[in-house]
């Protein structure tokens, strides 16, 4: 049996029906369905608190909204989502000619 999560604001027992996780690196908060399941800094929250969540100043927000085709989700791509936009947010690093361990050892012309 599904257990029913609930808002995670304070004083609130509402059914939760959005996650909310924020991408501190790119000053991003992402706002979409309900995750597959409950992680640790994301926060559920209720269609109340969903519609009225705002981000800190200068902070850009992502809603996300549901597929209406999905019957349910089948993995958690909220998560993926915030990766996503974590690792566009890096600036590359300099290439290699090979992995830090091997050595490229060009032959003799």
């Amino acid at each position: 049996m599904a257990t029913v999560r609930r808002c995670t604001r304070s004083a609130c027992s509402q059914t939760a029906v959005a996650t909310l996780t924020y991408v501190y690196a790119d000053q991003t908060a992402v706002l979409g369905p309900l995750a597959t399941y409950a992680e640790p800094h994301t926060y559920d929250l209720c269609a109340e608190h969903s519609q009225r969540m705002s981000a800190p100043q200068g902070w850009n927000v992502l809603r996300l909204a549901p597929d209406p085709t999905a019957s349910a989700p089948s993995h958690d791509d909220l998560l993926a989502l915030a990766d996503a936009v974590r690792e566009a947010g890096r600036t590359p690093t300099t290439i290699s000619d090979g992995p830090p361990s091997l050595r490229l050892v060009r032959p003799d012309s």
